[in-house]
């Protein structure tokens, strides 16, 4: 019957996600490969331990053990009821067998006993700040008391077995149920008395166990199976590379207005979240007290499901700008697209991906962020989020000494994709012009694209902006296709991601041949095209890693290699690589207003003067985004940080370094920073 109970409940759980819609991304190619490859991350918890090493230790524990007693359960099911029972066969738990069967089982038991109770400790002791939440209820307490039970009741059942046969001096390697036999007898239970009570305490722990079973798929402990399938189904690329909206889609049909609009990926991610809150702890939005909670979105789209299909809820718009929506346009308007929930999820949920979605519905419905709308006007209009005309795209470079190529007249190695910060806001200005003083003094072929370039439409897509996302990547595909070139360079993070990830999805066709600038400076520096000796420089700086050069695309040492090129001492944030802070300008943070505290860029500076082992003698706060050094520059001022540190780009750290050498032609770029700001 437990059984019984549990198919029908797997079977109404699939079916839910088979009612979901069609989902763009081949979720199921190379189905056995991708069986084995979830296996492994199941297996190793190698997700559990980011961030988190004891829960990772834990979760091992619950898993290996909890297998261990299923898979042992069940051959003594085969044995008892099969092999002797249906087959007429001789018992095969016997000797040798019985014994190392009886030490597995105890051994892998205990294991299972201490991970639940260190789960126990941490939820209700410790108090774990990411277990407590919206969505946290009385389910939560059954499920880890359940597992309690069921370990405890398994070594009680044991040892009131070994009591009760008077014991045997073979039952000495189920060393834990001798030792409960042993306490017991010391506590004036008699063996007459054990053997009593046995089938009584057989039984209540028999029935605990199938009823534990026959829940699985009506409860929390489903997310054994759901998330398992969530791995098995995941995409590699999800958030660094979105869907496309079908080409015949209407605007109503357009990011997903009522719960059957949800792929059924999707449905099957609402359904594997643990409510474990690794999402809701690196989360830079929440932490700034911005109305976004990555799990309690999840979440809530998953109660919203539940409570219509019971009819205990009616059915409203899943994301609004007020009213009675199930997520309010400014929990989605709050994400900046970090992917850091995605990065800590340990099953794997895709919440940028759906998030986008929504966005894509408030786009499609007129609800806007006003300053993101006015960004995205400009754009539209402009080519630039600044609203700045064409013609004055390239005159960041007039006041260097040298002239940078135009890509449209002469074959260049490097197409040099600038970027709208760098080419119009006066602090980045000076990044672009440090570049083109590297590419100079290296002697690399290299060539822009001036008024000809417009915006590269990365955060116009994670705000919603569909439709100019495709115009603009038609554009600048169309500007590269007139041009002679062997490899695209970016300034920025998200133009680097966008045109390798994206882009080919409108036909660009040099996708594999997108390089971030760090990456081309780095091959440089290891040549010895820019004669540093390493010494030049004797600061102690800290490097910020950008969300859409590390966590998106996993570059993180080409940065770090350049910097620590050109002599400065190097001293690591603790968040740093996949586990970075965002600086709060991506998925459109850049264009809008939040009242927050702290800010985030203001948080990660306080990060670099405190947490670092250096602290406040960091003598700069190291970048290689755009977006990040206005971000940064503004945290610096409005968190008060103005005179005890300062923000340099990786490029404006190397021109100082070349200068130094006295290896540098005239450079151009002899303003400061701190001028140009």
């Amino acid at each position: 019957m437990a059984v019984a109970i549990f198919l029908y409940g797997v079977y109404q759980r699939f079916a839910t996600y088979a009612r979901g819609s069609e989902d763009p991304t081949e979720r199921l190619s190379n189905l056995p490969g991708r069986v084995v490859s979830a296996a492994k991350l199941v297996a190793s918890n190698e997700k559990q331990f980011d961030r988190d090493l004891v829960a990772g230790l834990m979760h091992t524990f619950i898993l290996w053990g909890f297998l261990t007693l299923l898979i042992g359960t069940t051959i003594l099911a085969i044995d008892m009821d099969v092999w002797t029972k249906a087959l007429g066969q001789s018992s095969f738990f016997v000797g040798e067998f019985y014994l190392s069967y009886s030490l597995v089982m105890d051994a892998m038991g205990l294991l299972f006993v201490v991970g639940v109770g260190v789960a126990i400790y941490r939820r209700y002791w410790v108090r774990n700040q990411r277990l407590w939440g919206k969505h946290t209820s009385r389910e939560d307490d059954a499920f880890v008391w359940a597992l309690f039970l069921l370990g405890v009741g398994g070594y009680v059942t044991e040892g009131v077995r070994i009591l009760g046969t008077g014991f045997p001096s073979f039952e000495t390697v189920s060393f834990v149920g001798w030792f409960v036999a042993d306490v017991l007898s010391a506590a004036g239970v008699d063996g007459s008395l054990a053997a009593a009570a046995y089938p009584a305490i057989w039984w209540s722990h028999s029935i605990l166990a199938l009823g534990f079973v026959a829940a699985v798929p009506y409860a929390k402990p489903f997310h054994m199976i759901s998330s398992y399938a969530n791995l098995v189904a995941r995409d590699a690329d999800a958030g660094r590379r979105l869907p496309r909206v079908p080409a015949d889609a209407s605007p109503e049909e357009i990011g997903p207005s009522e719960i059957e609009d949800f792929s059924w990926k999707q449905l099957l991610d609402h359904d594997a979240c643990t409510k474990c809150g690794r999402c809701s702890s690196v989360c830079p939005a929440k932490a700034a007290g911005r109305p976004l909670d990555p799990r309690d979105v999840i979440l809530d789209l998953k109660s919203y499901r539940e409570g219509v299909a019971s009819g205990d809820r009616e059915e409203v718009d899943i994301v609004a700008d007020g009213g009675t929506s199930v997520i309010d346009a400014s929990t989605m308007e709050s994400c900046m697209s970090c992917m850091a929930c995605m990065d800590a999820c340990p099953v794997d949920i895709e919440h940028v991906t759906q998030f986008t979605e929504m966005n894509r519905r408030l786009t499609e419905s007129g609800q806007m962020n006003k300053n993101v709308e006015d960004a995205v006007m400009n754009a539209f209009q402009k080519g630039n989020t600044f609203g700045e005309p064409d013609r004055k795209r390239p005159d960041w470079a007039d006041d260097l000494d040298f002239e940078v190529p135009d890509a449209r007249e002469q074959s260049v190695e490097y197409l040099w994709y600038v970027g709208d910060y760098p080419s119009y806001d006066e602090r980045n200005q000076h990044i672009a012009r440090s570049l083109a003083t590297v590419f100079e003094t290296a002697g690399v072929d290299y060539g822009i694209l001036y008024e000809d370039e417009q915006n590269d439409g990365n955060d116009i897509r994670r705000v919603g902006e569909e439709g100019l996302y495709e115009m603009l990547a038609e554009d600048n595909i169309a500007a590269f296709d007139d041009c002679d070139y062997e490899k695209t360079v970016c300034t920025d993070p998200h133009s680097y991601n966008t045109f390798s990830n994206e882009y080919d999805q409108f036909g660009f066709e040099n996708a594999d041949s997108v390089y971030h600038y760090t990456q081309v400076v780095e091959g440089l520096v290891n040549e010895g095209a820019l004669g540093l000796s390493g010494t030049e420089l004797d600061d102690t700086v800290t490097y910020h890693d950008p969300c859409h050069l590390g966590r998106y695309n996993g570059e993180f040492e080409a940065p770090r290699e350049v910097v620590r090129a050109t002599g400065v001492t190097l001293d690591e944030m603790p968040r740093n690589r996949s586990d970075s802070f965002c600086c709060g300008g991506g998925g459109g943070g850049l264009w809008m207003d939040f009242d927050e505290e702290p800010k985030p860029s203001e948080e990660r500076i306080r990060e670099a003067l405190e947490d670092t082992d250096a602290g406040p003698d960091v003598d700069r706060f190291v970048v290689a985004c755009p977006m990040c050094m206005t971000m940064y520059e503004d945290g610096r001022k409005t968190g008060g940080y103005e005179d005890d540190i300062e923000i340099t780009d990786v490029t404006e750290l190397l021109v100082e370094a070349i200068e130094a050498s006295g290896s540098a032609a005239a450079s151009g770029v002899s303003e400061t920073p701190a001028a140009a700001d």
